[in-house]
């Protein structure tokens, strides 16, 4: 196909997905490796304002069909190009190097060892001079066509990954790595001639494929394309506010930003602008936006802008409220075709002075919030591309496992991970030799329990603030509660690793559910267990962590703990002893105008103008008669569980259950004590267990079973913790406490003959 060889084909750009980043393919639509006479594994030259080469693959299954090729994104620095920039390919010869230099691509790096490792990692490779190529690209690939193996994976004992450029490269044009290659890898960076900056690209962050999308259209555009905007006689947007937890990538995402635009870039720490002597600080901010302007198109970062830009009205420096003015002005004054934006990061945006909140100072405000399973998924593949990964490591299941977690959180993760193995390695190494034997680093692999001991060192960062668990208690652990276990699963669980069957219905999830019953029935089990089964985090709180004596805190608290929760969703709240926090209103139990005020703000975060997105609150009470009536309501604590005391059959599973690390005698019958222990709760059945334990011991230190008689024992020495007549007034509430929320009186404690109905509406 001679003719098919000086073809070229014009294409547009897109994203390749991040565990294909530094491998050097680029996946073509088939029709178009057709035209150019190109099969898997050959080479393509991609010309935009540079010309790199590639190996041509075939597309991903979604791709079928559309006119696009996905590069990487040290391809697109190659290229010289960007996402939605179209592209020449033609058809590429290379030819077997004799000589190819490595230097480093990032500054403040120096490398030395042997060259051996890099020409295995790169062993097939076609580059050329100039080219920035990464030493990652080891892993598992899926769905990779026969035969490209031996092109994109390379050895097990690759590199961790680190970006080189490459300084030079014999013959001229593009080559290829082969057994009689000399490589030479140079200690420090050197300046390229002329290229961009390759240190982030898209490719580098992950979970946030939608906030790129926002930031491309607002920042990348206006810098590329100005003519657009001035066609449509419009400003281009001037700023761009990114908010949300700590970690979640705002910093890393300008810079990606930059980078991909191919702008200058201008960092501003607030700290670092603050001067002493009078007007020092205003200089210095027009200093860097002089700077900005006449290197245009070009991005201004300004990190942690609540530091320099805080509410003019809660500050009392003037040095502050003149800063705010002079940035204030600054984008004011900045010219519509000055080709400058200025991004600004924060996790207060409540903090920064409202002026700057406006169109035409920050035109959009866009969330970088905590990533979902997906996004895990793809933070953990791209902070594990230079990481030799065990057999058993699966990716998926660690995102599935880390809810909560940002992506600084991951990253931790992942080095935790490392220092594990490291750990795990230490006896295999002599600490008098300075280096490192080469059969040793070639075994070094991360397993899936370096990942797991890992886990208990890591907690979510955007929940350190509130009490956090990862609940341990699962279903299996709970028993004589089928009824109540039914119920919580359906409203919980399902909702939560299922929303679109409710969406599909148009039905929302519950958001809250009341557990009551008499004390030690398993209230507060029951919520654990859900949690660990909905694969969500656990907020545990009570009152006395959500009540304060000054004056507006508590409801500042409880704001705090929704508002941490929506962060972290999904998330499962719950809050023990219930009647505690929000008694009823207008009985003047308490302090009034305390409970009144936090009752008022539960309210309020449950169904107010922020909706509770993958958030479910859990209340548990033995009093629900105290809770205010307003709270029981649909749309609040939508389901009303009634956990009783286990049935016979309950207690038997609540015995096996406690007894499961007991050594028993033969003669132990579980039966029997199930029988003769009516009206039991949870609570007093693991006692009676405990009990027979202590009588076994106090028989002899040594003793290596539990008996029929220690038991025996136990439940003389046991009592049932609720009455008949309780256990008849809990009954009587179940049956009706739903139906008539408003007719039980909002005060008082339960106790025979107290829970009496109001009259009828109307009646005195």
């Amino acid at each position: 196909m001679a003719d098919g060889e000086d073809r070229i084909t014009r294409i547009q750009v897109a994203n390749a997905r991040p565990e294909d980043s530094g491998r050097g393919i680029a996946h073509l639509p088939r029709a178009v490796m057709a035209r150019l006479g190109l099969g898997d594994g050959d080479v393509v030259e991609i010309v935009g304002k540079k010309t790199t080469p590639a190996r041509a693959v075939g597309p991903y299954a979604e791709d079928e069909g559309l006119e696009i090729v996905r590069l990487d994104g040290l391809q697109r620095v190659n290229a010289g190009v960007g996402s939605g920039d179209f592209v020449e390919l033609r058809r590429g010869e290379s030819k077997a190097a004799t000589r190819v230099v490595f230097a480093p691509a990032q500054q403040n790096l120096r490398l030395q060892g042997s060259t051996n490792a890099l020409k295995r990692t790169f062993f097939n490779r076609p580059l050329c001079q100039g080219d920035v190529v990464a030493t990652a690209g080891h892993q598992r690939v899926q769905n990779m066509p026969p035969g490209m193996e031996r092109y994109v994976n390379a050895p097990a004992y690759a590199l961790q990954e680190i970006r080189l450029t490459v300084v030079s490269a014999s013959p001229k044009g593009i080559v290829h790595i082969d057994e009689n290659t000399d490589v030479e890898l140079r200690a420090e960076y050197e300046e390229p001639d002329a290229a961009r900056r390759a240190d982030v690209t898209y490719d580098d962050i992950g979970g946030m494929a939608a906030t790129i999308d926002q930031l491309r259209e607002m920042v990348e555009l206006p810098l590329r394309y100005p003519e657009l905007f001035q066609r449509l006689g419009v400003d281009p947007p001037k700023g761009v506010l990114l908010h949300g937890p700590p970690g979640t990538g705002k910093t890393r995402l300008a810079r990606a930003v930059a980078n991909e635009s191919d702008a200058q870039f201008f960092l501003i720490n607030g700290p670092e602008i603050m001067g002493s002597a009078y007007g020092e600080s205003e200089q210095r901010l027009r200093q860097v936006f002089e700077e900005a302007t006449k290197a245009a198109p070009s991005i201004v970062f300004i990190d942690e802008i609540d530091s320099i830009a805080p509410k003019r009205g809660q500050v009392s420096g003037e040095a502050e409220k003149r800063l705010v003015a002079q940035l204030l002005t600054l984008m004011d004054g900045l010219e519509a075709r000055a080709n400058l934006v200025v991004i600004a990061a924060t996790n207060r945006p409540e903090a920064i002075d409202e002026a700057l909140r406006r169109p035409g100072r920050f035109d959009r405000e866009i969330i970088v919030g905590v990533p979902d399973e997906r996004g895990r998924r793809e933070i953990l593949g791209i902070h594990t591309r230079g990481m030799p990964l065990g057999e058993k490591v699966d990716l998926g299941e660690l995102a599935r496992t880390t809810f909560g977690f940002v992506g600084a959180d991951l990253a931790a993760l992942t080095r935790e991970a490392a220092i594990e193995t490291v750990r795990r390695m230490m006896p295999k190494l002599n600490l008098e030799d300075r280096t490192i034997p080469a059969d040793v680093l070639d075994t070094l692999a991360v397993t899936r329990e370096d990942f797991m001991e890992a886990l208990k060192r890591v907690q979510p960062s955007a929940m350190r603030e509130v009490m956090v668990q990862a609940p341990t208690t699962k279903w299996s652990d709970v028993g004589g509660l089928d009824d109540a276990q039914v119920r919580l699963k359906e409203g919980v669980e399902l909702p939560l690793k299922d929303p679109d069957a409710f969406r599909r219905l148009g039905i929302r999830p519950a958001k809250g559910f009341l557990l009551y019953g008499p004390p030690g029935t398993g209230k507060t089990l029951l919520a654990k267990a859900v949690a660990r089964e909905a694969e969500a985090n656990f907020i545990a709180t009570k009152s006395s962590d959500l009540l304060s004596k000054w004056y507006g805190e508590s409801e500042q608290q409880i704001a705090r703990l929704f508002q941490r929760a929506r962060q972290v969703a999904p998330t499962v709240i719950f809050i023990d002893e219930l009647d505690s926090l929000v008694p009823a209103r207008g009985g003047g139990l308490g302090e009034p105008q305390v409970t009144e005020r936090v009752v008022n703000t539960i309210l309020a975060e449950m169904d107010g103008l922020e909706e509770l997105q993958s958030v479910v609150v859990i209340g548990a009470t033995n009093r629900p008669n105290l809770v205010d009536p307003a709270l029981l309501r649909p749309g609040r604590f939508d389901e009303l569980v009634y956990v009783g005391v286990p049935s016979a059959e309950g207690r038997r599973r609540i015995l096996a259950i406690q007894t499961q690390k007991m050594p028993l005698a033969d003669d132990v019958d579980l039966d029997a004590v199930a029988r003769r222990t009516e009206r039991f709760t949870g609570a007093d059945l693991e006692d009676v267990v405990r009990r027979a334990g202590l009588f076994a011991l106090r028989e002899s230190l040594d003793t290596r079973e539990v008996t029929q008689a220690h038991f025996e024992r136990a439940l003389d020495d046991s009592r049932a913790s609720v009455t008949p007549e309780v256990e008849r007034e809990y009954e009587q509430m179940a049956a009706r406490l739903k139906q008539e929320v408003n007719a039980i009186q909002p005060l008082g404690f339960i106790a025979p003959g107290q829970l009496t109905p109001r009259g009828p509406k109307g009646a005195d």
